[in-house]
């Protein structure tokens, strides 16, 4: 068990050397929702890579990181800040603002609306392929 608290400790170092490269890339808001004045911490957007990759990583807060873990959770009324994530220039941010808004357009109209605003461009969809089967 040791090991495996090893490990976790292991890669959260390994995180924490991106973390002034990315709260300079947010500008100290978390990248999904835009909030600033709240903790951030270091979300590795998924499928999570062996190794830490630095363009697999966001800012995000806790609200946000705690509905993309917990959908049970999860208040569709604050997803409406994809508003502007799906126009993020952060192509990991972007892939998985599209991905989230794909699970909530399942029980909401304004997503739907939305969906139809996204425009995606080369290996951006590839990106939101390998996201979305990791949302719940």
């Amino acid at each position: 068990m040791a090991k495996g608290r090893d490990k976790h400790q292991a890669r959260k170092q390994e995180l924490s050397l991106f973390g002034k490269d990315l709260v300079r890339r947010c500008g100290a808001q978390c990248e999904m929702c835009g909030d600033s004045g709240v903790p951030l911490s270091i979300f590795e957007i998924p499928p999570v890579p062996n190794e830490p990759d630095f363009d697999r990583c966001a800012m995000f807060c806790d609200t946000c990181q705690e509905q993309i873990d917990f959908p049970k959770r999860r208040d569709n009324d604050h997803w409406r800040c994809l508003n502007g994530a799906i126009w993020s220039e952060v192509a990991i941010v972007k892939a998985l603002a599209v991905a989230m808004l794909g699970k909530i357009a399942a029980k909401e109209e304004w997503a739907v609306d939305l969906q139809d605003q996204v425009y995606l461009q080369a290996g951006e969809q590839e990106l939101i392929d390998q996201i979305s089967p990791e949302l719940k």
